[in-house]
């Protein structure tokens, strides 16, 4: 048994024939980091009690995802794609409004989360990460240490103030035309309403430093370039596990606030699939606590959804976070519109 990766080279397989593949090859598009995701597709190639190829096309673009969603689509008349292991949600479920995706039978409870699950079984969500703040304790102190020390720099708590002035120039956030960041804000246009979304974005455009990417904004709080910045927790857990002088907090948990908003991985097999049984099987196989717990316990500290699950990631904190309920279906409606709207405002950042 073996894994063949074969990276953007993959595009050409099929289109010229020089790669044959099996009948018994599963083909998996996967936008999750090639060492998350080898270790689970390697154990369950050894795991079969058939020969079964894997062949996994990783893409490291900081576009990813949009990158295998636009590969799908233009494959669409002749899916090479089996199995589409998204590392968040939202172009899946732009991938199920196109009727590009297979219905399957998740094997998940029946109280799995209402917004982890597709309304018409096209795609299932597991192992999350979640949307924090990530600040620099060298710059600011926790509302503890203020009242101690009689200074009021106290940490930030809600998202909403990466538009506050007070803020300005000193609190970060990746470009949101693209992964987690283009999610959230797409999520709260369902929840504020799109005009208030825009402008909360442009006030946002204008007090904060805009970054490429999650990543980057995690690395400038660590460094002490800003004091604190919207990213995701497995960047976030990068920065704290590297020793900087970082805090992660959780937001907006009062009770009158939206909650923590957590975005999920998600499993889809493609509408005509060229191998639909070992796509549906190798399907199964991921979603299990038994992965949501080896993502877990991976330095991504990703958050399972499963009740089974047995291993609490190290992000979490010691009390219940108040997680934002999210209708990504809804979220991912007019998204062409809606990304040239947040377009425009970001067009000089």
């Amino acid at each position: 048994m073996r894994f063949v990766f074969l990276g953007f080279l993959l595009a050409c397989v099929g289109l010229v024939g020089c790669v044959p593949r099996s009948e018994k090859d599963v083909v998996v598009y996967s936008a999750l980091d090639e060492d998350f995701a080898f270790p689970m597709l390697d154990a369950f190639e050894r795991k079969v009690d058939y020969d079964i190829n894997v062949i996994s096309k990783f893409d490291v673009e900081s576009t990813k995802t949009v990158g295998l969603v636009n590969q799908i689509m233009a494959e669409q008349d002749r899916a090479r794609c089996d199995l589409f292991w998204n590392n968040e949600i939202l172009h899946t479920v732009r991938l199920q409004k196109l009727g590009l995706l297979a219905r399957h039978d998740w094997q998940v409870p029946k109280d799995w989360p209402v917004d982890m699950i597709a309304s018409d079984s096209t795609w299932c969500g597991f192992a999350a990460r979640a949307r924090v703040l990530l600040v620099n304790t060298d710059r600011l102190k926790s509302a503890v240490d203020s009242a101690k020390s009689g200074k009021s720099a106290v940490y930030p708590s809600s998202v909403s103030e990466l538009s506050d002035a007070k803020w300005k120039d000193d609190c970060a956030i990746a470009r949101p035309l693209f992964g987690t960041t283009a999610t959230h804000f797409a999520v709260l246009r369902e929840l504020l309403g799109r005009e208030a979304a825009l402008a909360q974005l442009q006030a946002i455009a204008d007090n904060a430093l805009v970054l490429s990417g999650n990543k980057q904004v995690a690395q400038a709080v660590s460094a002490g370039r800003v004091a604190w910045g919207l990213t995701d927790t497995d960047d976030a857990m990068i920065e704290k596990d590297l020793g900087y002088p970082v805090e992660i907090v959780f937001p907006d948990q009062q009770p009158d606030q939206l909650g923590a908003l957590r975005i999920p991985n998600t499993l889809a097999i493609l509408k005509n699939a060229p191998h639909p049984v070992a796509a549906s099987r190798l399907a199964d196989y991921l979603m299990t606590p038994e992965t949501e717990d080896r993502l877990a316990m991976g330095r991504s500290s990703q958050l399972p959804i499963s009740k089974e699950s047995k291993f609490p990631p190290a992000v979490l904190p010691s009390t219940p976070v108040r997680w934002m309920r999210a209708d990504f279906e809804a979220a991912a409606e007019g998204w062409d519109e809606w990304a040239a709207d947040v377009a425009r405002i970001y067009a000089d950042q």
